[in-house]
């Protein structure tokens, strides 16, 4: 117990402020467990497991706790940055790639809110027809998707590096590295489970089925190990 609760580095004192401990804290919580729990739901769970697809459609669970999750990140992450504003510490690496992590994550935000109109059977356009971003696969849904889910990736792994310098900073505990790798470690081993059952299906056809008739269905899903059922007619 006593070589857990001692500094990760004896040579020095692991003495944080009431700022400091709560900037850590909610920032742990946004970007530790929120951000990788959203994108988890998100890639695994579009269908979920007793869903009766292809007859049962467009499951909003996924959906909904992906924006609600990743909102709360962004809250808390507001939060976080004006509690360590108000201290007047010095810059310094960990500083300069947090703020890199909140660049990203007000990319996303942007994106995410200009993503485009979804369309198909479930949202029909003014005019009654199926048009829309997302049903047709535009250029523009094409351009989103691969922003949102390269930018969405790179920044999880750039807030695995400024927490690691966060906890370098602040002389953290030996337990609470621990206790972060081991989440980490968790999520990853969740993550290769997930992927080896298959549970990582194409959003086109999680929303829309597999029907060749719908565009979207003609060309390839976008992100690497995403599941697609064949479209092809027999004999094709």
């Amino acid at each position: 117990m006593e070589w857990l609760l001692a500094p990760i580095d004896p040579s020095r004192a692991h003495e944080v402020g009431f700022a400091v401990s709560w900037h850590a804290r909610v920032m742990v919580l946004a970007w530790v467990i929120l951000a990788p729990l959203a994108v988890i739901v998100a890639r695994y769970f579009k269908v979920l497991p007793k869903q009766d697809w292809p007859q049962v459609l467009d499951s909003q669970v996924w959906w909904r706790s992906h924006w609600m999750g990743h909102s709360c990140v962004v809250v808390l992450s507001i939060f976080g940055l004006g509690v360590i504003l108000s201290t007047g510490r010095a810059t310094n690496l960990h500083s300069l790639l947090g703020y890199g992590v909140l660049l990203l994550m007000g990319i996303q935000v942007v994106f995410g809110i200009l993503r485009g109109s979804k369309g198909g059977p479930t949202a029909p356009a003014r005019d009654g027809s199926l048009r829309g971003d997302h049903y047709d696969m535009t250029l523009w849904r094409v351009i989103f998707e691969w922003v949102h889910k390269v930018v969405g990736y790179v920044t999880l792994v750039l807030a695995a590096v400024v927490t690691s310098l966060g906890l370098w900073t602040a002389n953290a505990p030996r337990w609470m590295w621990l206790a972060i790798l081991f989440w980490y470690v968790a999520i990853l081993l969740l993550a290769v489970i997930l992927q080896r059952q298959g549970r990582a299906v194409d959003t086109y056809q999680a929303i829309w089925g597999p029907d060749p008739q719908h565009p979207g269905n003609q060309r390839k899903p976008i992100g690497w190990g995403i599941r697609r059922r064949d479209t092809r007619q027999p004999g094709e």
